[in-house]
């Protein structure tokens, strides 16, 4: 018989201690010495978060003084130091060895009858609630778990869709024996955790239809930059052991959380799993659980919907914010969840402080890069790149766990997935590729924990690369990562950021890949001086506006087939133009928020539209498309106005439901004032109002008549920004394009920097801003210095020059 929380602190304390079992609504955070640090959590949502609306299903836990009662009765700790008294932890055979052995002995000792009586009275309460024989988990618990810098996550077993009173006590008796699994074993020796101060609670829990509906892993934290400000939310159909263990590649999400708090609807990425197999009941099976194939249809669906997104995204703001509060220091969240298939309910099923990104020292900017030999390169397998890193080594293909024994230290994993019983050797690789899992995976996570780079979910990594191969595991060229065949040179450059100076002209960043965006934020910057919308639509959209608008228009068959592959996730084709490109820009402006993003709308030639799927029924043939129909002159032409809408209809989602106003949207290749307006009109007609809402609208300089007419241009638009690259061919006469001229083009030429001079003097008497987001100052060190005497308020440069060019800019300013 257990005391509930409304007697005194001191007398419950008291009975906690000696309890057997303890109802979770009975337990809080300060209870992981008693619970653990699973049933902790558990227990604190349910008292603490609940009546703000977070869903946590109803359980009960042993308690550790279950557990060493247990050890207790039984005299089983003597017999087993005398096993661990043999153990050689680094030796994979001896592990396993006495593993077993100590397993064996905890599973042939019977619980004593008092625990048996307390574990049936906390079941039967449960079914008082749910009904006879309710299914639930049973889940471990260690008293050491989720501690700031070890997680201690799938150490030990779980057990799914457990019913009635035998099947309880059954999957409980096997949780305090896997206390002593192979992986929990080598996990406590490296972090220095005595094997027998630790207990085990065990953790019986309604279960969550999600074998009919979806589950998966979330965290408040961006689990490859750090980045505080998103949520990570995955999803997957089934019972979420698959999504935890990396047996799929699930759907992913990104969320902004300090929007999401204001109540905008800010989804600034989304990604699309393949999600080839669920875990569902194993009814009248002899098994509890099994997995299925999912259909070819539903795989190309997302597993839940973006609202449900939205919600569990609040949920993660909520228990972080709790979290931090109740610890006092920032506390990123790692929370699992799952729908209910017949209540269509979402619940919370665990939730724990990560312990990767949170305990890294943020004072040193360390950074991998290639040295172009790739490029020369045979690539063998892409996935999802884990860690900004580069590993290489020797391949080692193992399918069978069975085998983790003739490993060898330094050797690049190679597997289909893995899990925890994978662990003793994980923590020797130089690398880990894997053919299945997602970025919240077991390998995805030890990897992190582990400090070495993984790539998962490559699809057939196994087939592809042979043991004794050498590879190079590359995850430091963006979202995806790359295994290369042989061993390519790589640098590791650390910066120490409190070193760095802080200069009185902002040191802004060009940054045209979203994907790239969360990483690229954490150097030092005052925000994007460039977003080009080209990149996105080149890349990620890959469709011509027009061609989508009128795609029944088209005659050329294989646009058609490919645009409608492209867009079958869309109910509209043009919502998968606006889409696709908001959550573009919305990832780079969530990035840097909320620093200015200065985004430039679309500066194609009509060349490069002709390129885009279907783009050639839609463009016209110039002689020099250079200097010919780009720029503003698309934006209000009856031949381009429906494609430019589709931009500012997503600029506007970006702004308007995202929340996202720090986003600066920019006008190129604007010949005249009057040409200016007209583009303002166009974009009021599609709901963007200069003005409204904060809205600040910038002009390129890069033609000679925004220099000359600096001063009519400044009162159209809010700011300039100088494109030095179109600004050097026009006032020189010469296309940047040919060859033939190439050697006269240079930034760094009088008349270009006459221009410049110019330019900056007017934009400061018209107190405008003015900027420069060309090249020169990326390559010249010397021309960063002449801007800099010119008072220019801000340099975008290219990510690799920024710290140089920073140095460059603080000693320019000191005269």
């Amino acid at each position: 018989m257990v005391s509930t929380p409304t007697e005194t602190s001191t007398e419950f304390k008291a009975i906690q201690d000696q309890a057997l079992v303890l109802e979770f609504n009975q337990v809080g955070i300060a209870d992981v010495p008693i619970v653990g640090g699973k049933n902790a959590s558990l227990g604190e949502m349910i008292q603490q978060l609940a009546s703000q609306g977070v869903n946590v299903p109803n359980g009960f836990a042993t308690t550790a003084y279950a557990y060493r009662y247990f050890i207790e009765s039984a005299e089983l700790e003597h017999q087993l130091r005398q096993l661990f008294a043999q153990l050689d932890v680094d030796n994979v055979l001896s592990l396993q060895a006495v593993g077993q052995q100590a397993r064996s002995l905890m599973l042939q000792t019977p619980f004593p009858q008092p625990l048996q009586d307390a574990i049936a009275a906390g079941y039967a309460r449960l079914c008082a609630q749910y009904g006879e024989d309710t299914d639930v988990a049973v889940r471990s618990s260690a008293t050491a778990e989720d501690l700031p810098d070890a997680s201690f996550a799938g150490q030990q077993e779980t057990y799914l869709n457990v019913h009635g009173l035998p099947g309880v006590l059954d999957a409980c008796h096997r949780c305090f024996a896997s206390i002593f699994t192979d992986r929990a074993i080598s996990y406590r020796h490296q972090r220095g955790f005595d094997h027998f101060t630790i207990a085990l609670s065990v953790g019986v829990q309604k279960m969550v239809r999600s074998d009919l509906a979806a589950s998966g892993v979330m965290f408040s934290i961006d689990t490859e930059t750090g980045c505080k400000d998103v949520a990570f939310v995955t999803a997957a159909y089934g019972l979420g052991e698959n999504v935890v263990q990396g047996a799929v590649n699930p759907d992913e999400y990104f969320v902004f959380k300090p929007t999401l708090k204001q109540g905008f609807r800010p989804i600034v990425r989304k990604r699309l799993g393949t999600k080839e197999i669920k875990m569902v009941y194993d009814v009248g099976g002899s098994k509890l659980t099994k997995n299925i194939t999912v259909p070819p249809c539903d795989r190309q669906l997302y597993a839940i919907t973006d609202e449900e997104v939205l919600q569990l995204a609040r949920w993660a703001c909520l228990i972080e914010d709790h979290y931090t509060q109740v610890r006092g220091t920032y506390t990123p969240m790692d929370m699992e969840w799952a729908k209910d298939g017949i209540t269509g309910e979402l619940f919370i099923v665990q939730a724990r402080p990560e312990t990767v990104q949170s305990q890294k020292v943020g004072n040193v900017l360390k950074s991998y890069s290639l040295n172009g030999a790739q490029q020369h390169a045979t690539v063998l397998t892409v996935g999802r790149a884990v860690g900004e890193m580069v590993g290489q080594g020797t391949a080692k293909v193992i399918l069978d766990v069975n085998r983790i024994n003739e490993f060898k230290p330094g050797e690049v994993l190679v597997t289909s997935r893995t899990d925890p019983d994978w662990e003793p050797i994980m923590k020797k690789a130089s690398a880990i590729v894997t053919n299945r899992g997602g970025r919240n995976c077991h390998a995805a996570i030890i990897a992190r924990e582990m400090g070495i780079p993984a790539i998962v979910g490559c699809g057939n990594a196994t087939d592809l690369m042979h043991t004794g191969q050498d590879i190079t595991v590359s995850c430091c060229e963006g979202e995806d990562g790359k295994v290369y065949d042989g061993l390519i040179p790589f640098e590791i450059r650390e910066v120490a950021l409190d070193n760095l100076p802080r200069t009185r002209t902002q040191i802004m960043m060009n940054v045209g890949n979203p994907d790239e965006a969360f990483s690229l934020a954490t150097i030092p910057n005052d925000g994007v001086g460039l977003a080009r919308l080209e990149f996105i639509i080149a890349n990620q959209i890959q469709a011509h506006p027009l061609a989508l608008i009128h795609y029944d228009r088209l005659t050329d068959e294989l646009a058609h087939y490919k645009l409608a592959d492209l867009t079958r996730h869309y109910d509209s084709k043009p919502e998968y133009f606006v889409d696709k490109l908001a959550k573009g820009v919305g990832a780079i402006a969530a990035a840097f928020y909320p620093k200015p993003v200065i985004v430039r709308m679309s500066d194609f030639k009509s060349n490069e539209y002709a390129n885009l799927l279907g783009g050639k029924e839609f463009e016209p043939t110039e002689e020099n498309p250079m200097i010919g129909w780009r720029g503003a002159s698309r934006y209000y032409d009856d031949n381009y106005r429906e494609g430019f809408a589709l931009e500012c209809e997503a600029m506007k989602r970006v702004r308007d439901d995202m929340g996202l106003t720090n986003v600066i949207l920019m006008i190129p290749f604007c010949r005249t004032p009057d040409e200016g307006r007209q583009v303002l009109a166009e974009m009021a007609k599609n709901g963007l109002h200069r003005g409204e809402n904060g809205l600040q609208v910038y002009v390129m300089c890069e033609l000679p008549s925004n220099v000359i007419l600096a001063d009519e241009f400044s009162e159209v638009f809010d700011g300039f920004s100088i494109g030095s690259n179109d600004l050097t061919q026009l006032t020189l006469g010469l296309d940047r394009d040919s060859a033939l001229v190439a050697r006269l083009f240079d930034e760094r030429n009088h008349a270009v920097k006459r221009m410049i001079k110019q330019v900056i003097q007017t934009a400061k008497i018209k107190q405008r801003k003015i900027g420069i987001c060309g090249q020169a100052p990326s390559d010249y060190p010397e021309f960063a210095r002449f801007l800099v005497e010119q008072g220019i308020n801000s340099i975008s440069l290219n990510p690799d020059s920024v710290l140089k060019t920073m140095l460059e800019i603080a000693e320019a300013e000191k005269f």
